[in-house]
């Protein structure tokens, strides 16, 4: 059994398509399902079945996807023993809107320049989808919400930034005047199944705020933005920037609300998740 043929199959069962997979790999989409069908051919199973315009695994496949990611993470390992230890091999990294564009490019240009022999799929959610992702497998490491329950023994964390969290309010607040102000007008929710926005959720409970709610979102670029249009305030964490460019609003820590961590949690360890947390810890001090 080709190794590569097993990592096609992990690929099109993360990707849930063939040409994704292939453009990930850089193979022609012919070449990928050459590649399956010879392990399917190796396994005399099908691993592999379309349902509408996705790819799913089989029974067959599902049962083995597990031990297969095991395998070729081991595989991936060989290969940096065969670099007298050089990180080489594909890094999967999943990572948050906000740590998308204020932490992950300059992590990824110091990864780069330092390890040039990896290369990185970047997948983006939710802190909870990849959460899952890093539990399954299919992500070796992500720079997420810190959970607020207890993280397994068997991953690692570090703390990248620390957030307060703010008022965003168009006109200049007061602190002694900030509950009252978040009850008064319209609020502008931070999406409860963000875990960044159960923190909010947490801080209006604690202080027995009732803010008159009208929108909840995910995205925090553009609750600024409707702050910004005197649309209402919002309480969000202090992300790290870019902020939306030209934005006239005023940010009032909260000093009594909970700060929100921001870090990198990765599962198995390998010399390139090893190499891509020593960057993080070294690019992003606390």
């Amino acid at each position: 059994m080709d190794i590569r043929f097993l990592e096609s199959f992990i690929a099109v069962a993360d990707c849930g398509s063939v040409a994704e997979a292939a453009r990930r790999l850089h193979l022609t989409p012919a070449a990928l399902s050459q590649r399956l069908r010879a392990l399917e051919s190796d396994f005399d199973h099908a691993l592999v079945t379309r349902v509408g315009r996705m790819v799913r695994p089989t029974a067959a496949g599902l049962a083995m996807l597990p031990q297969a990611r095991q395998v070729a993470a081991a595989a991936r390992d060989l290969r940096a023993l065969a670099a007298n230890d050089e990180p080489i091999g594909q890094l999967r990294i999943g990572a948050t809107a906000s740590s998308l564009t204020g932490l992950l490019p300059d992590i990824l240009a110091d990864l780069r320049g330092r390890y040039p022999r990896i290369e990185s799929f970047i997948r983006p959610g939710s802190s909870l989808d990849l959460y899952h992702g890093l539990l399954t497998g299919e992500l070796d490491a992500a720079i997420i919400v810190k959970p607020h329950f207890q993280i397994p023994k068997s991953m690692g964390w570090f703390c990248i930034r620390r957030e307060s969290l703010l008022l965003l309010s168009p006109e200049p607040v007061t602190p002694d005047a900030a509950h009252a102000i978040i009850e008064s007008q319209p609020f502008i929710r931070y999406d409860r199944n963000q875990w960044g926005g159960q923190i909010v959720d947490r801080y209006l409970r604690q202080h027995r705020l009732r803010p008159q709610e009208w929108l909840e979102l995910d995205a925090l670029d553009a609750i600024a933005a409707l702050v910004d249009r005197r649309l209402g305030v919002a309480i969000v964490p202090d992300w790290a920037p870019p902020w939306p460019h030209g934005l006239n609003l005023h940010r009032l820590v909260l000093s009594e609300g909970e700060v929100r961590q921001v870090g990198v949690l990765w599962g198995r360890s390998s010399a390139v998740v090893r190499a891509f947390v020593e960057v993080c810890r070294g690019a992003c001090p606390v």
